[in-house]
């Protein structure tokens, strides 16, 4: 029997997701909180800031956890940390690690902080939602909203018809769990949720990066991944709605030098070699990642020299 990965495996595909589509993330998941928030301020992501209290705090093994800096409605100019851990696997001190989290970012960076927990595991009785001590009349209590992605598996309709993006993370984890033991119904699945981004009126762009997420997640074996190839060529052919060509499709997984002047090449024609010499001297397989999103959806192959040159300026 072919058994395919585990959900604790997805944390690359998950924090794309967030950076990508974090007010969407909120929208989806907590839309009291989307409602507050002052979007036209902007928001950071504060991925430095936040390794460095997880180097004083490792608790625990997350599935990935983002740190972002918002700021209210209300006109207030004290800026909000939101804090969003999402947890592949029950742990029994998850809970406090959330209000370690908690006190550690408040008493460093001194603003009000909000942590936010999206359980991906698969024990739908496992629901840490607070912690607390009391002693000597000295007492602590700490709660935190918590999502259990096990709940929308009986939102499946939603799920499909939702125009937020993550709607489709959603539907994509919950179906890597439930077919990890059976690559058939995962090969229908995974064509079934990369027909629907073509349905919901997704630009280009999203329907790349959300598709993604899907073929992360939802990896299959060689020669069902060969039949899901013809059949969504078929269907892109169909639709005149060539999107994601098999280059592309090879490409997002192997995530290679390879692969980024592979993109180029199909996109734009024959790669100068000063471009090829550049991006075969880079070691960092973030920014290699970075630079085949660029090479899919960039405009032209000028912008991604430009857009090269500059990255490894700062490498």
């Amino acid at each position: 029997m072919t058994i395919l990965p585990e959900a604790s495996d997805y944390d690359s595909p998950w924090k794309e997701a967030l950076e990508r589509y974090f007010p969407q993330f909120l929208e989806f998941f907590f839309p009291q909180i989307h409602a507050e928030i002052d979007w036209s301020r902007g928001w950071t992501f504060l991925d430095k800031e936040l390794q460095q209290v997880v180097r004083d705090a490792e608790l625990g093994r997350r599935l990935v956890d983002k740190l972002v800096k918002v700021w209210k409605l209300d006109g207030t100019e004290t800026a909000i940390l939101i804090h969003i851990e999402v947890q592949g696997q029950r742990e029994s001190d998850f809970a406090e690690r959330m209000f370690v989290y908690h006190y550690r970012l408040r008493d460093r960076y001194n603003f009000p902080v909000v942590n936010l927990a999206v359980l991906a595991d698969e024990n739908a009785s496992w629901r840490p939602t607070q912690y607390g001590y009391a002693l000597w009349g000295c007492q602590t209590s700490f709660e935190f909203p918590i999502v259990k992605l096990l709940d929308y598996g009986s939102q499946f309709a939603m799920l499909e018809q939702s125009s937020n993006p993550f709607a489709v993370v959603v539907a994509a984890h919950l179906q890597a769990q439930a077919t990890r033991q059976n690559p058939e119904d995962r090969l229908k699945w995974k064509l079934r949720l990369v027909k629907g981004l073509y349905e919901r009126g997704y630009d280009r762009e999203d329907i790349l990066e959300l598709f993604r997420f899907i073929d992360w997640v939802m990896a299959l074996p060689a020669d069902l991944a060969n039949r899901f190839d013809d059949e969504l060529s078929t269907f892109e052919e169909e639709r005149q709605m060539p999107y994601v060509t098999s280059v592309e499709r090879h490409a997002i997984q192997r995530t290679t030098r390879a692969s980024i002047i592979e993109v180029l090449e199909v996109r734009f024609g024959a790669v100068p070699e000063t471009i090829q010499a550049q991006i075969n001297q880079i070691q960092d397989q973030e920014l290699l990642q970075t630079l085949f999103r660029s090479a899919v959806l960039i405009e032209s192959v000028e912008a991604f020299q430009r857009m090269l040159t500059e990255s490894s300026q700062q490498e």
